[in-house]
């Protein structure tokens, strides 16, 4: 027992790789029928590689929801304009036109069904930070344009359930025109509230 917990941490870089490489699976086979023999066989892999790297398969789970969290956090930030001087509102219609290109739409996908099982509370315990705290996450960006702390939180809130609503209904029906007129009022309305909370 003592050689297997050392084994599961003692190289990093295969492990991220490994994750990576679950997260891609999900994201084309979704979550609620994940199993680790069929995870295995797709990777190339025996299912003795997997448990070398995690004890189980909450393990797994958890790690491959954290890894999800940081690739999504890490290619938000490297949206052109997230540093910079644009709007919200355009930062926002930008995040959309990038979650719903061919390559990216699998894990638009993958984060709507993480939402639906996280909210049916199949997923204790392991909902990724990209849930649970992509209020605080956007509120930053708000807070960086010169909004307060407790107006940003309330604003991002708001977005954000505004934004999954509108991902959910343009995924379920793939009226794209009608949604994306409602997502343009959105982002208008989000630079106006950043315009009437921002400091001086």
């Amino acid at each position: 027992m003592k050689g297997e917990g050392v084994a599961r941490t003692a190289d990093p870089r295969r492990r991220a790789e490994l994750l990576d490489s679950i997260v891609d699976y999900l994201a084309d086979h979704g979550l609620s029928t994940l199993s680790m023999r069929p995870l295995a066989e797709h990777l190339g892999k025996s299912t003795r590689v997997l448990t070398h790297h995690f004890a189980d398969k909450d393990e797994l789970l958890s790690a491959t929801m954290e890894r999800l969290d940081a690739r999504h956090r890490a290619w938000l930030r490297e949206l052109p304009g997230w540093q910079g001087d644009d709007s919200v509102g355009t930062i926002v219609r930008r995040t959309w036109d990038w979650q719903l290109r061919e390559d990216n739409l699998p894990v638009a996908r993958l984060i709507r069904e993480i939402e639906g099982l996280a909210a049916g509370g199949r997923l204790a315990g392991h909902v990724p930070g990209l849930l649970a705290d992509r209020s605080a996450f956007v509120a930053e960006l708000l807070c960086e344009r010169g909004v307060s702390s407790a107006d940003a939180l309330r604003i991002s809130t708001l977005v954000n359930a505004a934004y999954a609503g509108l991902m959910n209904d343009f995924l379920t029906t793939g009226d794209r025109p009608r949604v994306e007129a409602a997502l343009d009022e959105l982002t208008a309305l989000v630079d106006t509230w950043v315009s009437a909370h921002a400091r001086g």
